[in-house]
């Protein structure tokens, strides 16, 4: 079965190549992939290992973070070819260097612009999220529904990953916090801060930036789960179409609403 056998890769990598590095990384094992942003040999082993292995159980392009940042052209694959897998090696890469257990191992599997599976695996705590488009949601095997949040504006929890915000729309978003009972950062990997949301610890997600790798995985989680994440202009999410600004959320109702309290 796809759904286990892809788990398995996942999970597998984690153990050979990311779980022995946790807090004991070397000063060589980490560098600066772009201003502000780091990769370790973790990132590009796991995702070595993963790309060669998907592509034996389902031949089709792998579009890997680690391999894009080196060839960009790579993202044409999620357009192109009516087959492709994302993977995302090791989410919240920053997390991980920092010793902080905030990271995640993520897939999915795009076909014709559409994502229709997904894998979360969170190593440090053992918990594994699958999603297959129109089937559901499962975390530990377990089926997943995200309730509906509180009606009332002032007793929603969110995030908003402010980092690449416009200044006003920054200066928006900040004067609109008092209206809910906490708004964070986030832990700075969607790989954790989706499942997050499903588990029903926070209502809504706020992000500008909507790298596939980062984004097809957790969308398709919520939304299987009976969550709602749609572009700022209400657009339906795609991994192959590039557009800034997503914000995902427990259900309609607190989309609406984060969207119109939040956002000018």
């Amino acid at each position: 079965m796809l759904i286990d056998a892809v788990t398995e890769i996942l999970r597998e990598t984690a153990e050979i190549a990311i779980l022995p590095r946790f807090r004991a990384l070397a000063a060589g094992d980490v560098s600066e992939k772009t201003p502000g942003e780091v990769v370790t040999v973790a990132d590009r082993e796991a995702e070595d290992l993963i790309s060669r292995r998907l592509r034996d159980l389902l031949d089709a392009p792998v579009v890997g973070e680690e391999a894009t940042a080196a060839d960009p052209a790579l993202l044409s694959a999620l357009q192109a070819a009516p087959t492709a897998w994302l993977v995302d090696p090791l989410d919240g890469t920053a997390n991980f260097v920092a010793g902080r257990p905030e990271y995640a191992v993520m897939a999915a599997l795009v076909r014709s612009g559409e994502t229709v599976a997904s894998w979360v695996v969170r190593p440090a705590e053992d918990d594994v999220y699958v999603a297959e488009l129109g089937s559901g949601t499962w975390r530990n095997g377990i089926p997943v529904h995200r309730a509906p949040a509180p009606a009332d504006p002032a007793h929603l929890r969110g995030a908003a990953l402010t980092r690449f915000l416009d200044d006003a729309t920054k200066a928006h978003v900040s004067s609109a916090a008092h209206r809910f009972t906490a708004l964070t950062p986030g832990t700075k990997c969607a790989g954790v801060d989706y499942p997050r949301l499903l588990n029903g610890d926070q209502d809504f997600l706020l992000f500008h930036r909507t790298l596939p790798w980062d984004h097809a995985p957790g969308v398709l989680l919520l939304t299987e789960a009976g969550g709602t994440a749609r572009h700022l202009d209400g657009t339906p999410y795609s991994p192959s179409i590039p557009k800034a600004g997503l914000l995902a959320a427990a259900d309609e109702a607190s989309w609406q609403t984060v969207r119109t309290l939040l956002l000018p």
